[in-house]
Parts: C-alpha cells; sequence; structure tokens
C-alpha cells in the first residue's frame, strides 16, 4: 500500500515538474500506449480489455483536443481539432465495427505527430515561448 502511494507521489511530481510541451508528449506516449495495449487485447479475443484500452486513448485524445486554444492557436488548432476529431471518429469505428486497422492508423497517426511535439519540446526557442506566455 506504501508503495504504491510512493509511487503515485513520484508520478505526481514528475508530472508537475514538466513543461506544458512534455506534457503533451506524455498524453501521446499513453495514448499510443493504451493502443498498444488494445491490439494486444484484440489478439487475446479481449474484447472488454480492447474497449477498455480503446476507451482511455479516446480520453487522452478528448483532453487533448479539449486544451486547444481555438483563439490563438490559428490555423494550427483548427488543423488538430479536425485530426483529433478524425482520430476520434476512427476509434468509434474501432469499437463499433471491430475495426483493428483503424486502431493501427490511429497510433500511427499519434506516433508521428509525438514525434513532432517531442521535437518542439526541446527546441530552445519553443520551450522560451511557453514559459513566456504563463
Amino acid at each position: 500500500m506504501q508503495t504504491a502511494r510512493a509511487l503515485n507521489a513520484y508520478k505526481q511530481t514528475d508530472v508537475t515538474s514538466r513543461s506544458p510541451l512534455e506534457i503533451v508528449v506524455l498524453l501521446y506516449d499513453g495514448a499510443i500506449r493504451f493502443l498498444g495495449e488494445a491490439t494486444a487485447a484484440a489478439g487475446r479475443r479481449d474484447r472488454p480489455g480492447r474497449t477498455r484500452a480503446v476507451a482511455r486513448a479516446q480520453a487522452i485524445i478528448g483532453e487533448l483536443q479539449g486544451t486547444l486554444d481555438m483563439d490563438k492557436g490559428g490555423q494550427v488548432a483548427q488543423d488538430l481539432d479536425r485530426l483529433y476529431t478524425y482520430m476520434t471518429s476512427r476509434l468509434l469505428d474501432a469499437t463499433g465495427r471491430q475495426d483493428d486497422s483503424a486502431i493501427s492508423e490511429v497510433q500511427r497517426l499519434l506516433g508521428s505527430m509525438r514525434e513532432a511535439w517531442a521535437k518542439i519540446s526541446t527546441a530552445p526557442d519553443a520551450v522560451a515561448a511557453v514559459a513566456a506566455r504563463r
């Protein structure tokens, strides 16, 4: 019990010490991981496990979409909004139609986006711009 509490405290400290851009990368990591779990569950014919994992990935995508600043983000925010909507739609296909190709597609999209955000999060100019907005 104490080990679990200590781990949760560590995770909380780890997340709160990250920059907003690093948190975005962590969110992508989580969504990608859950889609990997969904694929593994599908391979085991574990439908409930697959559904849970897809739902968790959808929740992360919803969080990413919900934090978009449509006023300040301009065209980039609009494009991301459309892409997140598309991913959500594809994951609904994955659940409703048992379409495993939809999971793979969204996982690939998230992987590409994760790499881009990881590069942005380590660029000195981007980090300074985010810090200035706080």
